[in-house]
């Protein structure tokens, strides 16, 4: 730059070739930064291509979402619409009855004919059961009901073969737990199964208890034990067996012993 009165130079500046293209390129590449910036915080990316599927997904789900609003606000005018009305008296309450009502009462119905269903087979069962216990102590000849020791701790369940033991009660316990006598007696038979268990029988006059799978007996032949003293020990892999006679007639054990 020379000043036109004195041809004085006033500015120069130097260009080479590598100079002017890395000032192209810088301006390409801030041109590009900007135009970045420009999409990415602008509302200007929502015209493009690649980002107009996003927003409509978004208008789609905030439309559903006025619509489940505007839906509850109904029902609330509605519901609000209905306590005005009982409030001032234009409806009466027992005229109201909404669906959930209908199908408590639909409801309440059928659990109620289940439920005599139920309680009339319940009784039924109940008064043969009673009608059986009965009987069975009238074949006592009246004398006082004897207060039986429960044997062992355990669940009673189904004998492995009923058939067979259509009399004896199973009782499921663990490994080692003392098999106890029902009343106090003498010990008449103890003897060893096939299974190499034991049968241990007590006589308690009139009664007679036997035992079934006994991994160890306590007692010998003979031996006196008390109510509730061992006379043996359990298998753990074979349920005990326990029968009760009175006589000859067999006595239920679940029947006289509170397990």
């Amino acid at each position: 730059m020379l000043e036109d009165t004195t041809l004085r130079e006033v500015f120069h500046i130097r260009v080479s070739l590598i100079g002017a293209i890395g000032v192209i390129a810088l301006s390409f590449l801030l041109l590009i930064v900007l135009m970045s910036l420009l999409i990415m915080y602008t509302p200007v990316r929502n015209i493009l291509p690649g980002y107009s599927a996003s927003l409509r997904q978004q208008l789609v789900q905030e439309t559903a979402r006025v619509d489940s609003l505007q839906a509850d606000l109904t029902l609330q005018r509605r519901y609000l619409d209905i306590i005005k009305q009982l409030t001032a008296g234009d409806i009466e309450t027992d005229s109201v009855q909404s669906l959930d009502s209908v199908q408590r009462v639909e409801r309440a119905q059928i659990l109620e004919q289940l439920r005599n269903d139920a309680t009339a087979d319940f009784q039924a069962q109940y008064e043969q059961k009673e009608r059986d216990r009965l009987s069975l102590y009238d074949n006592m000849s009246n004398r006082a009901v004897p207060q039986f020791y429960r044997p062992v701790r355990g669940a009673v369940v189904q004998p492995a073969n009923p058939e067979e033991n259509r009399y004896a009660v199973a009782v499921r316990s663990a490994k080692n737990e003392p098999v106890l006598s029902v009343m106090r007696g003498n010990i008449v038979m103890v003897e060893r199964a096939e299974d190499n268990t034991f049968t241990v029988i007590v006589q308690h006059t009139p009664f007679v208890s036997v035992y079934r799978h006994i991994a160890r007996p306590a007692k010998t032949q003979g031996a006196l034990v008390e109510a509730g003293e061992p006379i043996g020990t359990t298998d753990g892999k074979k349920d005990l067996e326990i029968e009760i006679w009175d006589g000859g007639v067999f006595v239920n054990p679940e029947e006289v012993i509170v397990w």
